[in-house]
């Protein structure tokens, strides 16, 4: 049972995912007595379940509430600003907290936005279920070197979606493909079966091609089949040519985009019809006329085919940035780690090598700056001429990039099979979120002095945090060995390893290392970090050369309030690289989507403030992101004035403007970082005065 329930320390009952590392606690006027039941009951679908009794409920941050009855028709969605009060009767409440939770209840139902609270009317026995978002593969699928195999497999991806309808859209109905290992001959286990939905995409028979379709083949449920023209076809006959002249790989890409924004847009008419954001752009500035109910009750095939006779060019505009492009190497070894990055519905593209002989050039001249200043030092103990081979990716339309294949990427993630299956090897957590904080160096106490007072500076969240200095590497070696969540390395590093007391750590030499994620801040870090993740870590923030003490301690310290804030690594750094001159020296290796907590709303956000034009006026444009929880086509609703709209996480373009008691109110709902006048602040330390 991956989900348990308990007492909290209070009055109320206590979720937690362990797996996730992730806690809610919904109150209650008095102590209560959680009995398990079974989960039978819950219209969709749930790991385990309790029932209690009660006489209302308190949330502790601001959620999106669906009410329905019980043959799952919606009676009501409570947005931040509504309230709502219906009549006694049976109901089932969905509760879109960080753990997806469910409630079954008979009797009166009142929801008070102003206190946060489900009112029952009197006491009542409550059926409450959750359900993880941790999922595992189904199976493993065994393919020999041969470009037919892959397809075979391709062909399975699909295997783990739970609906072909626009549902699909919907990251928790979107389950983990089927790994993918090498061996001698091709075999599948018997219940590894995709829905036929009647849909080929055909392919010479071309690694490349391949790897690029693995994402669309899974999310329409297609198969793959060799031909020497690339096309799209049904068995009614469609036909889809793929081979346009931005080539067969855009195309695909294209087609993922286009059917992936039109199923976000053609929920609505399904179990959540609520208001959407991108639709209503759409509808009003669309030159088409597009019947979105009809094309929902559509089977698959005609959806499709109807689908693509949309014009690409007049959705494009309105689409979501992308989560994540990879670029992926044309190797047979590159089969193992297209599950892992279909799983987060990555583009897929084949690399343009750009090779450079060194780091950002942009780096050295302004570490030379910095050195001139008798009071700065690097985060080395010597020069070190570096023998990695630089790559530089294209640029991409996504909120994070990676790169599979030989080569230093800057810029990107650098992905590697071992971190993912580090991954499915996590377990279960009994206790709380461990998070190391090793300071090997006095001279940069600075660091952990401003990180000492972030982590687990959320009193909502169990954390436990740890604070060494000066570790010999016997003591560094047994840190490393431990199960922790996230360790934040502050010293010196160089080709030898960790700088500890008594010399050097190389960590190329452990073979078991329990922790999970790790930022690295000294310099030359990549080598390190790479050997930490073969070792059995998942995912962490390295460095490509020299950085200075001062770059580093900044960079360190934003990159501990974000992700204790709930941002994935990759999303981390990134926000991070533009306080410091020496952020384009950071990359992230191993598996970049990985966060270390739960973002206080259930989805990290990111708010830039600027003053308008007329007195008292603000623009507030949010930023969501999707992350390991919530992947892309998950819904967020900003709670800026009296909005009532929700949007898909990965929408980058929503700005409202507001007045400055509004701007007051929103910066006081929870924690978040905010640009204001191009600075990364952070919402609970903006002065009025400043507004």
């Amino acid at each position: 049972m991956t989900i348990r329930f308990g007492c909290s320390d209070g009055d109320g009952i206590e979720v937690v995912d362990p797996v996730e590392r992730h806690q809610y606690v919904l109150g209650t006027p008095n102590p209560v007595d959680p009995v398990s039941v079974g989960t039978d009951e819950f219209r969709f679908p749930v790991d385990a379940a309790v029932s209690f009794r009660t006489s209302s409920l308190t949330l502790p941050t601001v959620v999106p509430i669906y009410v329905r009855d019980t043959d799952g028709t919606m009676l009501a969605h409570v947005t931040p600003s509504d309230s709502l009060t219906l009549p006694d009767g049976e109901y089932a409440v969905e509760l879109c907290t960080p753990i997806k939770m469910y409630l079954r209840v008979s009797s009166e139902l009142t929801v008070d936005r102003t206190n946060q609270c489900i009112d029952f009317g009197g006491e009542t026995t409550i059926s409450l279920g959750s359900r993880s978002h941790h999922e595992h593969p189904a199976g493993t699928i065994t393919v020999t070197d041969s470009v037919e195999d892959l397809m075979r497999a391709v062909s399975l991806f699909g295997s783990a979606l739970k609906t072909t309808s626009p549902e699909r859209a919907y990251p928790t109905l979107r389950g983990h493909p089927p790994t993918v290992e090498l061996g001698d001959s091709f075999e599948a286990p018997d219940d590894i079966v995709a829905p036929e939905t009647g849909i080929r995409i055909e392919l010479p028979r071309e690694r490349s091609y391949v790897h690029a379709a693995a994402p669309l083949a899974y999310y329409l449920c297609a198969r793959v089949e060799p031909s020497s023209v690339p096309r799209i076809v049904t068995d009614s006959g469609f036909e889809h040519r793929l081979d346009t002249c931005e080539g067969v790989e855009r195309e695909l890409e294209r087609v993922l985009r286009h059917v992936f924004f039109l199923d976000c847009l053609c929920r609505t008419e399904g179990l959540y019809q609520v208001d959407l954001h991108e639709r209503r752009t759409v509808e009003s500035t669309v030159d088409i006329d597009i019947d979105f109910e009809q094309l929902y009750e559509l089977p698959a095939d005609e959806r499709l085919e109807a689908y693509l006779s949309i014009p690409y060019a007049e959705l494009e505009p309105h689409q979501p940035e992308w989560k994540l492009v990879s670029h992926v190497a044309p190797t047979a070894q590159s089969a193992e780690l297209l599950p892992f990055l279909v799983d987060d519905l990555a583009i897929v593209r084949t690399p343009t090598r750009e090779e450079a002989s060194t780091a950002p050039e942009i780096q050295v001249d302004a570490i030379e700056e910095f050195l001139r200043d008798g009071d700065e030092f690097t985060r080395s103990t010597a020069s070190q001429p570096s023998s990695m081979e630089f790559v530089e990716p294209e640029s991409a339309d996504s909120v994070e990039q990676a790169w599979v294949g030989d080569g230093t990427p800057v810029g990107a993630n650098k992905a590697t099979i071992e971190a993912y299956r580090n991954r499915l090897s996590r377990t279960m957590a009994d206790d709380d979120i461990d998070i190391v904080v090793v300071c090997n160096d006095a001279e940069m106490s600075e660091e952990r002095d401003d990180i000492d007072q972030v982590y687990g500076s959320r009193d909502e969240l169990p954390f436990d945090v740890r604070i060494h200095r000066s570790l010999t590497t016997d003591e560094l070696a047994e840190v490393l060995r431990e199960e922790t969540e996230f360790l934040h390395y502050i010293g010196h590093i160089d080709d030898g390893g960790f700088e500890c007391a008594d010399g050097r750590l190389d960590a190329r030499e452990l073979e078991d290392v329990r922790v999970d994620a790790f930022l690295l801040n000294g310099c030359t870090s990549y080598e390190q970090g790479l050997s930490l993740i073969e070792a059995g870590a998942i995912g962490g923030i390295v460095t490509l050369s020299d950085v200075i003490n001062s770059g580093a301690v900044r960079i360190g310290s934003t990159l501990a309030r974000l992700l204790n804030g709930g941002f994935p690594l990759s999303v981390a750094l990134e926000i991070a690289r533009g306080e410091s001159i020496v952020g384009c020296q950071y990359v992230v290796v191993g598996d970049g989507g990985l966060a270390i907590a739960q973002a206080e709303s259930g989805a990290p956000f990111l708010c830039e403030l600027q003053e308008c034009e007329t007195n008292d006026r603000y623009s507030i444009t949010v930023r969501g992101f999707p992350t390991d929880r919530s992947g892309m086509g998950g819904l967020v609703i900003p709670y800026v004035s009296e909005n009532n709209e929700y949007t898909l996480n990965s929408n980058s373009k929503l700005s409202f403007e507001v007045s400055k008691a509004e701007v007051i109110e929103f910066l006081q709902l929870e924690e978040m970082p905010v640009r204001l006048r191009h600075e990364l602040r952070w919402s609970n330390e903006i002065p009025l005065y400043e507004l």
